[in-house]
């Protein structure tokens, strides 16, 4: 009984060691020449020097955001049209409202000014 299990050990062992033996090889293989630049902590490309508090443009975040929003979108398009031909009225409606909000929205969003960056 725990032969057919063998095929479920061997896929673990083979994901594990896809996962495994490139981490084990770049430890082994890569350049350890540290200087000052490479351990200083980099977040956002801010320079660490200075205070920790630096207030920086809210706009960055809602750009991403809108990015994330109007991306989203595409995920539900594609679903959407590769049944389209099997959809009746309804759904071509449904999806075209979808979309006059958004792009109610992405009008919105523009005339705002919130897609230019300084």
């Amino acid at each position: 009984m725990l032969v057919t299990y063998l095929p479920i050990l061997v896929f673990s062992v083979i994901a594990i060691g896809v996962g495994v033996v490139p981490l084990v090889l770049a430890y082994l293989v890569a350049p350890r020449k540290e200087n000052e630049r490479k351990v200083d902590p980099y977040e956002c490309g801010f320079n660490p020097i200075g205070e920790a508090r630096v207030p920086f443009d809210v706009k960055y975040y809602l750009v991403a955001i809108l990015f994330i929003l109007f991306d989203l979108e595409t995920t539900f398009l594609f679903p959407w049209a590769v049944q389209v031909r099997e959809l009746d009225a309804v759904g071509l409606w449904s999806m075209l409202i979808f979309l006059v909000i958004l792009t109610v929205g992405f009008i919105y969003e523009w005339y705002q000014g919130a897609l230019e960056w300084e």
